[in-house]
């Protein structure tokens, strides 16, 4: 699943899902390095633990952040499986 992120400097989030656990995760955009640590500590990880995670972080003045969006991303994904 490809998700676009918004209010973000990553502008997507390509996401792979097997059953709960989360298999693979790939930001484009916005900052590498912190992005790659965030992808690889969610791999393995059940969604509804990743959701509650990093839903809600902020950064800087913004509404949102990278991890929030990831966040979002799965909770859409656990939505369409409804």
């Amino acid at each position: 699943m490809i998700y676009k992120t918004s209010g973000t400097c990553s502008s997507a989030i390509d996401l792979e899902v097997e059953g709960d656990i989360i298999k693979s995760v790939s930001f484009t955009g916005g900052c590498n390095g912190n992005l790659q640590g965030i992808s690889r500590l969610v791999e393995g990880m059940k969604v509804e633990d990743a959701i509650s995670r990093l839903k809600g972080i902020r950064c800087g003045f913004k509404n949102t952040s990278c991890p929030d969006q990831l966040a979002r991303a799965l909770e859409s994904l656990e939505a369409a499986k409804s």
